[in-house]
């Protein structure tokens, strides 16, 4: 398993992790890894795990606007083949590094409060992020927002 930044070559499969998981419209992506691409003064991080030759899964983070060096994981999907293989977490350890690299403070990250997601609580809650907030009826009726946070 490899994680590396994320090209141009990396859309179709990416596309395909995005419709197995329903996370956002695949058309999305093109311009997120367009983006970072080719584009050394790209603010954003966007990285790939790789598996045989394949996108297997993404992540996407940001600074947040008027912090001092605050980001926010935007995105994180693996393809359901390659759940719980550690792809997640490779990403996450990758994207740690860099952030830590560009002398990022903390990484957050917004979930679901759903029981749909309680893995993905737990995932977060695995790799040392604290549940830092919860705002009740974010997303739906019945569906908060849940802020996790770790300091780099």
């Amino acid at each position: 398993m490899l994680v590396r930044q994320s090209t141009a070559g990396d859309i179709h499969d990416l596309q395909e992790v995005l419709r197995e998981t329903d996370l956002f419209p695949p058309d999305m992506l093109p311009d997120m890894v367009l983006g970072v691409d080719a584009n050394p003064e790209a603010k954003e991080v966007m990285l790939t795990c790789e598996a045989a030759g394949t996108a297997i899964g993404f992540c996407y983070a940001l600074p947040e606007e008027l912090t001092n060096q605050t980001w926010n994981l935007l995105a994180i999907a693996v393809h359901p083949d390659h759940q719980s293989t550690g792809a997640g977490r490779a990403m996450i350890a990758e994207l740690e590094r860099q952030l830590t690299d560009r002398q990022g403070r903390i990484l957050i990250v917004d979930t679901s409060g759903t029981p749909a997601y309680a893995p993905t609580r737990a995932f977060y809650t695995a790799l040392g992020f604290d549940e830092e907030a919860r705002i009740r009826d974010f997303w739906d009726t019945g569906d908060d927002k849940v802020i996790f946070r770790k300091a780099l």
